[in-house]
């Protein structure tokens, strides 16, 4: 779903910082040897994603939905010098690629892949967070964010994409669907939660910023 016009849109990413080359890479090869790949952050999204960051300037940052890496890249960069990024992902079979990338880059050793239930896994990571990025199934979004918010710092933030789910969230729900009732019952916790305060933004397919008090 396009909240402007593809003309505005273009002008935007062309005033945008540049997307550097790795992950110009990452997206090439992932168009050509991937499933699903509009899954992928992209170029505006990514610049954002990497302008937060270095505005909190975390310690230690979760990535729930790895995918080929490409948001993991732009997260990192606002990684301090002795930061973690724990990234997690279902999917196996896309572990090794975007290690490849990960290894390529000068975050490698910052990056801890997990893969497997992120439902599982969060509660084994000891880690109390700055940053959180939830990017996954979308039926399990109110599940994430009550494993996270208590491993947030003050201060935190947690980011949420998808939120407005090509705008589902203010149609008429089909029967069939799960995720958009997931993900509206999602956008109300954060609306009403009282340990956070909540904008979604209406950008690509839109994400939440939510600050820890």
């Amino acid at each position: 779903m396009n909240f402007i016009s593809e003309e505005l849109d273009q002008y935007v990413v062309k005033h945008t910082e540049d997307e550097p080359e790795l992950l110009k890479e990452l997206t090439k090869e992932t168009w050509q040897k991937v499933l699903n790949p509009r899954m992928l952050s992209g170029h505006f999204q990514g610049r954002l994603l990497s302008m937060l960051s270095k505005l909190i300037s975390p310690k230690r940052i979760l990535e729930i939905g790895t995918y080929t890496g490409y948001s993991t890249l732009c997260l990192a960069e606002g990684l301090q010098e002795n930061g973690i990024l724990h990234t997690i992902d279902k999917n196996e079979e896309l572990e090794d690629f975007s290690r490849n990338y990960f290894d390529k880059s000068e975050f490698k050793n910052q990056i801890k892949q997990h893969i497997g239930n992120a439902i599982e896994i969060i509660p084994t990571i000891e880690d109390k967070f700055d940053l959180v990025f939830i990017d996954a199934d979308k039926v399990n979004y109110p599940n994430y964010f009550e494993l996270v918010i208590d491993k947030m710092n003050k201060g935190g933030v947690i980011l949420s994409d998808n939120v407005l789910w090509s705008g589902k969230v203010v149609e008429e729900i089909n029967k069939k669907d799960k995720d958009t009732p997931a993900l509206l019952e999602y956008n109300k916790l954060l609306k009403e939660d009282p340990r956070i305060e909540t904008v979604l933004m209406p950008i690509r397919d839109g994400l939440t910023i939510s600050r820890v008090k």
